[in-house]
């Protein structure tokens, strides 16, 4: 069984901004296979389902960003998911808007959902950053982590969305490391 985790923050208020670009992820994957993210528990919402013979669940904590970790430990343990095969999707300041990369395992970078998920579950988790950019003026992070996309980046965040799905998906089939040399170019 394999999980691939989007980090974001539940409610309207936060579904377009650049925080959630992990929970896009996740309902871009849902969309593909007609899945509905429609099971709660966990501190989570989340889809599990079939695909090429592997038991895949989709979660999207709904704790808020910082407390991620308080959802993804107790569906891994109820689930007995091994943390080789837990993949986490977020967003990444230190990349540029539509760009994407994945990573063994490593530090939270300052990445306040990271920071938990690793509180709770270890730092040899997968990752899949998405970036989102920094601001071109003196803007409080939290402030531009909150905004939402401008119109003139829509298009490479879609595709950057597209592309995150596509590695999850890729994923599913291949070692990590041959997915890594595919979508790290």
């Amino acid at each position: 069984m394999k999980c691939i985790v989007g980090l974001g923050n539940p409610g309207r208020k936060y579904r377009q901004t650049r925080h959630n670009i992990g929970f896009m992820v996740i309902e871009e994957l849902a969309f593909r296979h007609g899945w509905n993210l429609d099971k709660k528990k966990f501190n989570g919402q989340f889809a599990m389902e079939h695909l090429n013979g592997e038991k895949v669940i989709l979660l999207q904590p709904q704790t808020y960003m910082n407390l991620s970790g308080e959802s993804i430990r107790p569906l891994m343990d109820f689930y007995q998911i091994d943390i080789a095969d837990v993949l986490v999707v977020y967003d990444d300041l230190d990349l540029p808007t539509g760009k994407i990369r994945l990573r063994q395992k490593g530090g939270h970078g300052g990445h306040n959902g990271i920071k938990s998920t690793i509180a709770h579950v270890g730092k040899d988790f997968k990752r899949l950053r998405i970036g989102i950019g920094r601001p071109d003026t003196p803007i409080p992070v939290v402030d531009y982590v909150l905004g939402n996309f401008p119109k003139d980046e829509q298009p490479a965040v879609i595709e950057s969305i597209k592309k995150a799905a596509d590695a999850c998906e890729t994923w599913l089939d291949k070692p990590f490391l041959e997915v890594m040399n595919e979508y790290n170019q």
